[in-house]
């Protein structure tokens, strides 16, 4: 069964900037979509980003575009989310999720969710 694990998050200030990871231990993520979901304090979980098993094509919410870059290093299977310019609206906990296509990424149901990383941006 296919378990992938977030890190990276932590503390950050507005306007700083954090890199998480996705990663999956003894399997390979060339094949798999990968998307990050944030979910705030009392609000449901949100899509904010995906990046394609085919060409590696990456697709953003409006909230995130032109901040967070999402890329993979299959060699190291694993995938990343550069935030950048982090806003206090950003803070959440992140939970990437892996699903086993070819195609977009963006309406996938993924069924393989890890438990998720904290990240706080204040001051």
């Amino acid at each position: 069964q296919l378990q992938v694990v977030e890190s990276g998050g932590g503390l950050a200030q507005p306007g700083g900037s954090l890199r998480l990871s996705c990663a999956a231990a003894g399997y390979s993520l060339d094949s798999y979509a990968i998307g990050w979901f944030p979910q705030a304090p009392g609000k449901e979980r949100e899509w904010v980003s995906c990046i394609s098993s085919s060409y590696n094509r990456t697709e953003y919410a409006y909230s995130v575009k032109d901040r967070f870059i999402i890329s993979r290093d299959n060699a190291k299977s694993t995938i990343y989310l550069q935030m950048n310019n982090l806003k206090p609206e950003d803070t959440a906990v992140y939970y990437c999720a892996a699903q086993h296509a070819f195609g977009g990424c963006s309406n996938l149901r993924y069924d393989y969710w890890g438990p998720g990383t904290q990240v706080t941006v204040a001051s």
